[in-house]
């Protein structure tokens, strides 16, 4: 049974809550970025590039049984890490439940705040690229 998006955030607030020092927050976020399976290169190409990252980031979304299931990768190793998170938040989740998501997550585990702006505004462009492929799945 896939976890709803709230009981994913939940996890994952935990697993961040075992570490106090910033750094090996970063290195889990790398580390996290290291198991997203590689992305068909038939994917990393510039239709699939997320603007306003500093980093690439590709990002691939596809619909089955009603779910909307995402890929990706990253040309370095934070932002693979980043993007990862928001994979495993979001993939296999309904429409509706993506494009909703209020992603709380990333502020519990003061993600943003450890960000340069530029990294901060590329987080927020990979959730907006990921909500708009969910709405276009919808047809909304």
């Amino acid at each position: 049974m896939q976890n709803t998006i709230a009981q994913t955030e939940k996890e994952i607030v935990e697993e961040f809550g075992l570490f106090d020092d910033p750094m090996d927050r970063y290195e889990y976020i790398i580390d996290i970025g290291k198991k997203l399976p590689a992305l068909d290169a038939q994917y990393m190409t510039d239709d699939f590039l997320v603007k306003g990252c500093q980093s690439k980031v590709w990002l691939h979304a596809y619909e089955k049984d009603g779910r909307i299931f995402y890929e990706a990768d990253s040309n370095t190793a934070i932002t693979k890490g980043i993007v990862a998170l928001l994979v495993r938040v979001l993939s296999g989740q309904s429409a509706k439940d993506i494009v909703d998501a209020q992603l709380s997550f990333i502020d519990k585990i003061h993600l943003r705040a450890h960000l340069s702006s530029q990294r901060s505004n590329g987080l927020t462009a990979m959730i907006q690229k990921m909500k708009a492929y969910a709405s276009a799945f919808s047809g909304q």
